[in-house]
């Protein structure tokens, strides 16, 4: 698929924020072209359907919502979006529901892909797309995620090639930009919410920062956007070509835990598993993968390593009280034996304890305080 790039909402990504420019102004759009040389199909002769995969965490739900009631209700397309979300049960796909003219639906595994309804992830699980069908599954985190948007966009662009069109809206981090470079090296299209109007602009900005986005728009242009794209694709055939080596991959219905090649080692472990964790460069952006399968882009590692220095500190902390509270027990079991050399000794544990608990404490204060400005949204541990 070749986006139209004359427009003035179209955006022309390049693979450094500096020289990405979003231009403003008119609402309309022209109906994008099909190239005649993109990868390797014929003007007006690229099979398959279209996916739109999108992707959205903090401010996602209004997002959506509004991204919802402007699709036109002849989408010729199926539409599979990832919310970061809790693992609790989410009443996203009837909220979707009522806001716009698409059904949507929690996906279900090897549910098949049909235009124009929308696939919603479950809870702690990741959503694959393989040809023709979708699959569920539990597996690594990837951003301390799951579902993230990584794994959503990696498969659908090795399974459908030049029509995907990945969507990213609004949200803290930069899940979703390592799954946009693939949807673009697979010949897909790159659509990206302007960033001044998203609630957190961290996802878009990154997704602008390392990708050639085609189109940086503002929702309400999105939904007429997504259909002309859409359309474009489903009036070339009527099926996309035969499996390749490529794309054979995506058919197994599991994570891919080898993407990327094998990296190089990195010099700290993974903050989840504290496997090491290998240093992938995909052109500009730097990826991290232990073999676990825990996948971070730099913020995110960033981020875990912030939140597990956290975790450990308060156990100390709480390690720090607790001798507080035995020492002083002690030295007053000494004091009823009558035995002033324990009590003396226990007494000055427990000072230096105290001391020692009062010291950890500011320095927890200090830890939590410089992550406070991270814009991490994950739901905390369970």
């Amino acid at each position: 698929m070749v986006c139209a790039s004359t427009a003035p909402l179209d955006h022309e990504g390049t693979s450094r924020s500096g020289r990405n420019q979003r231009s403003r102004g008119q609402a309309s759009l022209p109906a994008p072209t099909m190239s005649n040389t993109h990868a390797g199909y014929e003007e007006g002769r690229m099979p398959g359907q279209a996916i739109i995969v999108v992707g959205a965490s903090t401010g996602g739900v209004e997002a959506l919502l509004t991204l919802a009631g402007v699709l036109p209700p002849d989408l010729p397309a199926a539409v599979l979006v990832v919310l970061h979300t809790s693992a609790h049960p989410s009443a996203l796909p009837r909220l979707l529901s009522r806001r716009g003219p698409l059904p949507a639906h929690q996906a279900t595994d090897g549910a098949p892909l049909q235009p124009g309804r929308i696939y919603v992830a479950p809870a702690d699980h990741h959503l694959l797309v393989a040809r023709g069908h979708l699959h569920v599954v539990q597996g690594p985190q990837e951003h301390g995620l799951c579902p993230a948007v990584d794994p959503l966009f990696r498969s659908a662009a090795e399974a459908y090639g030049p029509h995907v069109i990945g969507v990213i809206l609004s949200g803290h981090l930069d899940d979703g930009t390592a799954g946009l470079l693939a949807v673009k090296r697979h010949g897909g299209c790159a659509v990206v919410q302007d960033p001044d109007e998203a609630v957190a602009p961290g996802m878009p900005r990154s997704a602008l920062a390392y990708v050639a986005v085609d189109y940086t728009l503002p929702l309400a242009s999105m939904g007429p956007l997504l259909g002309r794209l859409a359309a474009a694709v489903a009036a070339g055939a009527e099926h996309r070509p035969d499996a390749t080596p490529e794309t054979a991959a995506a058919d197994h219905g599991g994570l891919d835990l080898t993407d990327g090649g094998a990296g190089t080692p990195a010099p700290f472990s993974c903050p989840v598993c504290g496997d090491v964790l290998s240093e992938i460069r995909d052109g500009g952006l730097v990826r991290f993968r232990c073999q676990v399968g825990h996948r971070f882009s730099p913020e995110s590692v960033a981020a875990d390593q912030q939140a597990a220095l956290g975790h450990t500190l308060w156990r100390a902390l709480m390690a720090l009280n607790e001798r507080v509270l035995l020492m002083q027990r002690l030295a007053r079991e000494a004091g009823h034996r009558r035995d002033p050399r324990a009590r003396r000794r226990f007494e000055a544990q427990a000072r230096a304890a105290e001391v020692q608990k009062e010291q950890m404490r500011q320095m927890l204060r200090t830890v939590t305080d410089a992550g406070g400005d991270t814009g991490d949204e994950r739901p905390p541990a369970r």
